[in-house]
């Protein structure tokens, strides 16, 4: 649906970029962007360990959200640009996916605030043209905070306390492109994936110390609109 929404606007504002005189990137100016984004988990996890030992059937999966993000590029020249990309943090749920797991606690069995910002180095193909497309590739560190268990979890294992989830941090790779639309104005959309692994760890009544290693690895795609300063 995302797709299928973002495809005909950005189409339109190429057609309407085409009878606006084109600004072209230069070194030391801005680019801000702001964007809806979908963050889509390509997520895998391990079977959860109880006091170190693995439970078979015990993985998880990591739901999608949507959002909003703002960035910041700064052209070091025409071609080369470092982006500050800064999301919003979104609330993202953990549910049982293993057999043992969904006996036990069934459904949603967690959730957490996750904040991702990242730092790429940018290239611009076309800083002279209407449509300039851009690869880029950096770092990203994800801040989980806001850890809760739900009902389910705290039935299906006898109580929990002590939740965390461990920061990460993991490369991050991008391909964009804006479309100019006069005035210093112009359109954008982004892909881009993202590095994000954590351990989930905490106490229960039923499994003792309890952690699973869950790799999330979103896909993040991106609709939204710019401004050269």
């Amino acid at each position: 649906m995302f797709a299928q929404f973002a495809l005909p606007v950005m189409v339109a504002g190429a057609l309407g970029a085409a009878a606006a005189p084109v600004m072209a990137l230069e070194e030391g100016d801005w680019l801000v962007r702001g964007r809806i984004i979908n963050i889509s988990p390509d997520d895998e996890s391990s079977n959860a360990t109880s006091n170190g030992t693995p439970v078979p059937a015990t993985d998880v999966s990591v739901d999608s959200a949507f959002t909003l993000d703002l960035d910041i590029t700064y052209m070091i020249t025409s071609n080369f640009g470092v982006e500050l990309l800064l999301d919003i943090p979104t609330k993202h749920s953990v549910s049982s996916k293993g057999a043992t797991l969904k006996s036990l606690a069934p459904g949603e069995i967690l959730s957490a605030r996750v904040l991702p910002p990242s730092l790429l180095l940018q290239y611009h193909f076309l800083p002279q043209g209407q449509i300039r497309p851009y690869v880029g590739f950096g770092a990203n560190y994800t801040l989980f905070f806001d850890e809760e268990s739900t009902a389910s979890l705290n039935t299906g294992l006898g109580g929990v306390k002590d939740l965390e989830l461990d920061s990460s941090v993991g490369w991050a790779a991008q391909a964009g492109v804006d479309f100019d639309m006069g005035n210093d104005w112009f359109l954008n959309a982004d892909v881009k994936y993202i590095d994000i692994n954590t351990t989930a760890s905490f106490k229960s009544g039923a499994l003792g110390n309890v952690e699973v290693d869950v790799d999330i690895n979103p896909w993040v795609l991106g609709l939204g609109v710019g401004r050269r300063f």
